[in-house]
C-alpha cells in the first residue's frame, strides 16, 4: 500500500515538471522581440562589463552590444581586495577594454566614461581615450589616478564632437598651444593643478559655447591672473574644500568673472583666491560657503565683502552662517558691504551659533526688500541665549515692509528658539507666514510637541495676519 501512494507520488511530480518545462518553452521571449533601438537604449544603462555580457543570452543577443552608444569602464573592483602593483586582474582589465574597442562596430559613441589608475600603463589610456575620439565622442567622462607626469592625447582639446568634458585627475593640467571646443556645453575640472596663466586661460576662452562649468578642489597656486569671460555661461560652481596648504597660501591668483547669462552661481572655500564679479544679471541664484581661518580672518573678510559686492543685483541666495560671519568682521569697515535692493529670497544653509546673532542682524540691515527667510538648519544645539540677545536695536526696514514669509527648520522647542521666534513674530509687522518644520531627532515627544504648539501660537504678533503653521 505505502508502495503504490509512493509510486502515485513520484509520477505525478513527473508530470509536473514535465508540465511546467513543456509551459516554459511556450513563454514568448517579448524583451528579445523588441527592436534593436529600443535594446541598445536599455543597455545603455548598464556597465559595459554587464552589456557584453548579454551576449551569451542567445544568438539574438550576440552582436546587440556592439551597437551600445554608451561605454563605462572601471577598475574600482580590481582595489576592493586591497592587492596593488601589477595583478592578474589588470591585465585582465586592459585586455578587456582593448577588445571591448576593437570589436564594437564602427558606430558613434555618445558617453565614454573611464576611470582607472593610469600607473599601469599611460599608453593604453591614451590609445582608449583615442579611441573615442575616432568615433565622435559626444560627452567624455574621465576619472584617471595619476602617479607620474601624464599628458591627455592633444586632440581631446580641439575636439568638434564633444558638448561634455568631465576631467579628474591628480596632476597638473598640460594643455597643447591650441585649445578649442566649438561645441562643447558642460566641463568640470577636478582635483587639476592650472600649469600658468596663459594655458589656463586658452582653456577657459576655448569654450565659446559652454553652459556649465564647474572646478572643484583644483589647484590654482601656479596661477597670478585668469579671467573667465563666457557669453553663454548658465551655471558657475567653484568649490576649494577641503584647504590642506598653510595660510601663507592665501595670496592665491586674481579670479575674474564675467558672464552676463549666468543664472546659478556656487562658491565654496576659504577665498584663497579674489574673486570679482562683473555684469550678473538679478535672475542669478548664488550659494555661497565661506569657512574662516582665523589666522588669516581680515584677508578673507577683505575677499568675501569684494565677492558680495559683485552679487549685489541678485534677488536670491544661500548663504553659510560662517560666509556670514566673515562679512562682519570687527576689523573692517562695515560701510563696504552694499545695500542688496533686489535680493527678496535667503536661506542659511548652516546652523546658528551664539557668534552668528551679531553679524546676521548687520546683514538684515543691508536686505531692506527681504520677503522670505528660511533657517535650514536651525539652531546650534548649544546655542544659549536669553531675551536681551534678540534686541534689534534698530529693526531692519524688511521686517516693516516687506518680509512675509519665515521658514523655520529643524525646531528642537527650547527656550532660545521660542525666544527668538518671539521677538521674530513681534517685529517683522507684515509678516504673513510663519512655517516651524520640528525635528524628529530631539523633539519627539507628543507632549511637549503640543505645549511648545500652544505657546507659540499664544504669541503677540506684529502682523495681525500673520499664521503660524507646524510642519
Amino acid at each position: 500500500m505505502i508502495a503504490r501512494r509512493r509510486w502515485h507520488t513520484v509520477n505525478r511530480f513527473k508530470r509536473q515538471n514535465a508540465l511546467e518545462v513543456h509551459n516554459i518553452d511556450n513563454i514568448e521571449d517579448k524583451i528579445s522581440n523588441l527592436p534593436d533601438s529600443i535594446l541598445h537604449h536599455i543597455l545603455s544603462y548598464l556597465p559595459t562589463r554587464d552589456v557584453v555580457g548579454t551576449c551569451i543570452l542567445s544568438t539574438r543577443w550576440k552582436n546587440l552590444w556592439t551597437c551600445v552608444e554608451n561605454i563605462d569602464f572601471d577598475d574600482s573592483l580590481l582595489y576592493s581586495s586591497g592587492i596593488f602593483g601589477y595583478p592578474v586582474n589588470v591585465t585582465c582589465f586592459m585586455h578587456f577594454v582593448q577588445r571591448v574597442l576593437q570589436l564594437r562596430e564602427e558606430s558613434d559613441i555618445k558617453k565614454f566614461r573611464l576611470s582607472c589608475r593610469v600607473c599601469f600603463s599611460a599608453s593604453h589610456v591614451c590609445l582608449w581615450i583615442l579611441a573615442a575620439i575616432r568615433h565622435n565622442v559626444k560627452e567624455l567622462d574621465l576619472c584617471l589616478f595619476v602617479e607620474e607626469p601624464f599628458m591627455l592625447p592633444q586632440c581631446v582639446f580641439s575636439s568638434k564632437t564633444l558638448t561634455s568634458l568631465k576631467l579628474e585627475m591628480n596632476c597638473v593640467l598640460e594643455l597643447p598651444a591650441s585649445t578649442f571646443f566649438p561645441f562643447l556645453r558642460t566641463l568640470h575640472l577636478c582635483l587639476v593643478t592650472f600649469r600658468d596663466d596663459s594655458s589656463t586661460q586658452r582653456l577657459f576662452s576655448g569654450c565659446p559655447m559652454l553652459r556649465e562649468l564647474a572646478i572643484l578642489d583644483c589647484e590654482w597656486m601656479n596661477l597670478k591672473h585668469v579671467a573667465i569671460s563666457i557669453s553663454t555661461l548658465k551655471s558657475l560652481t567653484i568649490d576649494d574644500l577641503p584647504f590642506f596648504g598653510s595660510t601663507d597660501d592665501l595670496n592665491g591668483c586674481e579670479i575674474k568673472i564675467d558672464a552676463a547669462s549666468l543664472s546659478f552661481l556656487k562658491y565654496s572655500g576659504y577665498l584663497s583666491n579674489e574673486i570679482y564679479l562683473y555684469n550678473l544679471s538679478p535672475s542669478v541664484y548664488a550659494s555661497i560657503h565661506i569657512p574662516i581661518l582665523y589666522e588669516k580672518r581680515n584677508q578673507i573678510a577683505f575677499r568675501a565683502v569684494k565677492l558680495f559686492r559683485g552679487l549685489h543685483k541678485i534677488n536670491a541666495a544661500r548663504i553659510s552662517s560662517r560666509a556670514i560671519e566673515s562679512l562682519f568682521i570687527a576689523d573692517i569697515e562695515k560701510d563696504r558691504l552694499p545695500v542688496f535692493y533686489n535680493l527678496m529670497h535667503l536661506e542659511l544653509s548652516m546652523e546658528l551659533e551664539n557668534h552668528t546673532i551679531g553679524p546676521l542682524k548687520e546683514l538684515l540691515q543691508c536686505l531692506p526688500k527681504l520677503q522670505s527667510l528660511h533657517f535650514s538648519e536651525g539652531f546650534a544645539p548649544c546655542m544659549r541665549l536669553c531675551e536681551d540677545d534678540w534686541n534689534l536695536g534698530s529693526v531692519p526696514s524688511c521686517f516693516l515692509s516687506s518680509l512675509k514669509t519665515v521658514t523655520y527648520t529643524n525646531f528642537h522647542g527650547n527656550d532660545t528658539e521660542i525666544s527668538f521666534l518671539r521677538n521674530l513674530v513681534n517685529n517683522a509687522i507684515v509678516l504673513e507666514k510663519l512655517n516651524i518644520v520640528c525635528s524628529k531627532i530631539r523633539f519627539g515627544d507628543p507632549k511637549k510637541q503640543k505645549e511648545v504648539k500652544v505657546q507659540l501660537q499664544s504669541l503677540q504678533r506684529g502682523s495681525v495676519s500673520c499664521a503660524i503653521k507646524f510642519m
